[in-house]
């Protein structure tokens, strides 16, 4: 018989693709070495390699545990580890991995799904070293006697299939149907038993999978065989059901089994007791009193982690000889977990830009409970410009609901809340912080849209005349004011000739010495641009005033100028140093007055 590792290498690995509405579903044997290829989502996906890096790709299961990665370079699904289908799912068929590949900028995600094929990797066995019976002589021909059943955790044409009882003069064996599909062994007496003749058996029971070649596990029967005994018990039922809830205290009795035997005397007493069950844990979780068939809760029951207990009891007399019953539970479920909320995906900034119905983040909610208990519904705190919606079961979607705008809100601290339909309701929340990047959409704004300044003449070039200053209401470069003065002439010369106008800080400086007698005022624009791509601008106008000096001569008629001019010089100097209104209508009365 080759080796298991010959026979798993004999199994091809065949990958059976289905791409539909953003699925995709493999099938691999279980014990594929670690590294082995699953599948290329790329190809089967239709999605470029680029966009797996550029999509910050990643694969998401429910729980922690992590059986497949994947190669960004290649796009391949990869093991990551061997994988036992029967610790994975049991006897659960089809078994298969449940995934989820997310990819940002846009985010996008899909289900994949891994059926994991059975291979015989198990043969089946016997929970006991032996079995033992005391059979009376008198046993008549047809009375049965319950054996311990094989388990073979394998699934299909790799599972249990059959028995064999040897020798057979004696004993043969019948299979009973059971409604989960396994099989009750009873082992019944086809000829009678001589206690003078042979006082001991030993009988070997075998159990053959269906695999090619076959694989099979044995255990003893040892026989005692005693004096009268010709009745065994007999149940009042062959099925009896009950429910408990699964927060039933240590100590609940659950029903209780009756079997009656019509012998006499010590033959007649019945012991109860479990027999051997599919459950491994059966045994901790409940006991049976052996006097009374009370069936009692001796430990926790979860309905999340098991809804339905099929348990085997059997009632033996001192005899020897046996019969058995089931006793079906079925677990009732109460509201007793919270729904779980993990972020899948998450932007923490977002523009004030971006159109209504962008997302901002993706959440996986998922309730333990069942039926209203484990329907989730999930909410956002009030007054935030957010939705929330479920795109698909279990996954629910933050997005925005209108437009937004970083001036009026930078920030938004987003609570979800996530509550069950139980009752009483319980709920979970999670906070998202949310910042909001600032987009050009803000002209800078002058202080006043008209500016007044006067200056003395023959002032000395490079003199700092006064500040325009504009504000900007959006962030970082985007609010950056820069000054420009406007290209246009004066007297037919560029105005850049005359003033300068710094790009930083707006201050207008005299770029030459001012003649009163040639010209006594000229305005020009001065600009005021942002560092946004395309940049915002805004104008204002800036008058600039020429004061007169006494740098002519008096001429005839002119005395009366030789006294206002030292008060006129005097006003000026008043203007230049505050610049204030008060002392710019000082400069117009001194104008007025011809000073000179």
């Amino acid at each position: 018989m080759p080796d298991a590792k010959v026979r798993r290498s004999v199994l091809f690995l065949t990958l059976l693709v289905h791409i539909a509405r953003g699925q995709v579903s493999y099938s691999i044997p279980e014990e594929m070495e670690k590294g082995s290829i699953v599948g290329n989502i790329a190809q089967d996906l239709g999605l470029d390699l680029q966009r797996l890096k550029s999509g910050k790709v990643r694969i998401y299961s429910r729980d922690s545990t992590e059986y497949i990665e994947l190669n960004r370079n290649t796009g391949s699904l990869l093991s990551r580890e061997k994988m036992d289908r029967e610790s994975l799912c049991a006897k659960t068929t089809p078994c298969a991995l449940h995934l989820q590949m997310i990819m940002e900028n846009p985010m996008e995600f899909y289900t994949i799904t891994i059926e994991i094929t059975d291979i015989n990797d198990n043969a089946p066995s016997f929970q006991r070293k032996e079995f033992r019976f005391e059979i009376s002589e008198s046993a008549a021909a047809g009375v049965g006697f319950m054996l311990g059943r094989a388990f073979d955790p394998d699934v299909g044409t790799h599972a249990l299939q059959r028995y064999s009882l040897k020798p057979t003069d004696k004993f043969r064996l019948e299979l009973h149907n059971q409604a989960d599909g396994s099989k009750i062994v009873e082992m019944i007496l086809q000829n009678p038993l001589d206690r003078e003749t042979q006082s001991s058996l030993i009988l070997l029971l075998e159990a053959f999978d269906g695999s090619d070649p076959v694989l099979s596990g044995t255990v003893q029967i040892h026989i005692t065989v005693l004096d009268i005994n010709d009745n065994a018990p007999v149940f009042t039922q062959k099925i009896y059901k009950t429910t408990i809830t699964e927060n039933a205290t240590k100590g609940t009795i659950l029903t209780m089994v009756s079997a009656s035997d019509t012998d006499e005397g010590s033959n007649s007493v019945v012991t109860y007791y479990i027999s051997d069950t599919v459950e491994k844990n059966v045994a901790e979780i409940f006991l049976i009193n052996e006097k009374s068939g009370e069936l009692i809760l001796n430990g926790l029951v979860d309905y999340e982690k098991v809804s339905h207990y099929e348990i085997n009891i059997q009632a033996k007399d001192q005899g020897g000889l046996s019969n058995a019953c089931k006793v079906i539970i079925d677990v009732l479920d109460i509201n007793d977990n919270s729904p779980s909320i993990n972020i899948v995906s998450s932007s923490h900034s977002i523009s004030e830009g971006s159109k209504s119905g962008t997302v901002v983040s993706v959440l996986n909610v998922d309730d333990l409970d069942s039926g209203v208990n484990g329907q989730v519904q999930c909410v956002l705190n009030d007054d935030i410009p957010f939705s929330i919606t479920s795109p698909s079961s279990n996954f629910f979607s933050l997005q925005t609901e209108q437009e937004l705008d970083r001036e009026r809100e930078a920030e938004y601290n987003i609570s979800v809340i996530c509550a069950d339909e139980g009752v009483p309701a319980l709920c979970s929340s999670v906070s998202l912080r949310v910042q909001i990047s600032d987009v050009n959409d803000n002209a800078p704004v002058f202080e006043k849209s008209h500016y007044e300044a006067c200056v003395l003449e023959n002032n000395t070039p490079g003199l700092s005349i006064f500040t325009v200053k504009a504000s900007d209401a959006d962030w970082n470069q985007n609010a950056r004011v820069s000054y420009i003065l406007e290209d246009s002439t004066v007297n037919g010369v560029s105005v850049s000739s005359y003033v300068s106008v710094h790009p930083d800080s707006g201050l207008i400086t005299a770029v030459r010495s001012f003649d009163y007698e040639q010209l006594k005022d000229f305005h020009f624009l001065v600009k005021a641009q942002d560092g946004g791509s395309p940049p915002l601008s805004s104008n204002a106008t800036v008058n600039i005033i020429i004061q007169d000096q006494n740098d002519n001569a008096p001429q005839d008629g002119d005395n009366l100028a030789s006294y206002i001019s030292p008060i006129c010089l005097l006003f000026r100097t008043i203007h230049r140093i505050t610049q204030t209104q008060e002392s710019l209508e000082l400069c117009r009365t001194g104008i007025i007055m011809k000073c000179a």
